[in-house]
């Protein structure tokens, strides 16, 4: 599970709205690009200005697709008369 620590009003919208719709979400921090579902969004009352705690489950990392056909699907036009 990956923790993100928020200020930002819009960015804890967006972060409910994904939550709720069932949708991924990603979060830039530093140089670490985490994408994943989020879990919670949490307020911390006690601070000032308000903070928020967010709490995502990241995804797998994709593995690289492989083609379908590994030639090409057109001949060269010499072939057809070897």
């Amino acid at each position: 599970m990956f923790t993100y620590e928020t200020a930002d009003q819009k960015e804890v919208r967006r972060f409910r709205i994904a939550q709720f719709n069932g949708r991924t979400a990603t979060v830039k921090s530093g140089e670490a690009t985490v994408t994943g579902f989020v879990r919670s969004v949490l307020e911390q009352e006690s601070s000032t200005p308000p903070r928020w705690t967010i709490t995502i489950i990241p995804n797998a990392p994709r593995e690289e697709s492989k083609p379908l056909r590994p030639q090409s699907r057109v001949r060269p036009f010499a072939e057809d008369y070897l």
